[in-house]
């Protein structure tokens, strides 16, 4: 799979998770049917949300990617419905192109602590996503516990 369809998959999984989320909300204020609406989609947006922002980091590294779109594609999870349009732009800009990198070459930047260390997940992919996968997971367990963040 390459950096743009990686990428482009936690994209359209983020505007799916969020349209759960706003059916869940109008089905909980607007129908009244409770919270179980929003006690599912919730939990199902935020951990694809987590999912997405260390996508979004891990393309960055492999892309170089400057500050400025790295923050543009990781705060678009944040609006509904924009990590698409987002990705779209970069793509069209060229922030998408290319394979893995998954050697060193003779540019310097390959030798930045960034780019060694995505090369070693890349190299050890299984063990990368379970620990990936586990990260996420200890973040989503520690912001449920938090509580969300406006009361009610």
């Amino acid at each position: 799979m390459s950096p743009r369809a990686f990428f482009r998959s936690f994209a359209l999984a983020e505007i799916v998770t969020w349209s759960l989320l706003i059916v869940g909300m109008i089905l909980k204020y607007g129908v009244r049917v409770g919270d179980w609406p929003v006690s599912i989609a919730g939990p199902i947006h935020g951990f694809v949300f987590l999912a997405y922002l260390v996508a979004g980091v891990v393309v960055a590294v492999n892309q170089r990617w400057g500050a400025g779109t790295t923050v543009v594609a990781l705060a678009s999870a944040v609006v509904p419905f924009a990590s698409l349009p987002v990705e779209r732009a970069i793509d069209r800009r060229g922030g998408l192109e290319g394979r893995w990198r998954l050697t060193a070459t003779d540019d310097p930047r390959d030798q930045r602590l960034t780019d060694r260390l995505l090369r070693w997940i890349l190299g050890h992919l299984a063990l990368a996503v379970m620990l990936l996968v586990a990260a996420v997971v200890v973040v989503f367990v520690v912001l449920l516990i938090i509580g969300p963040p406006v009361g009610g």
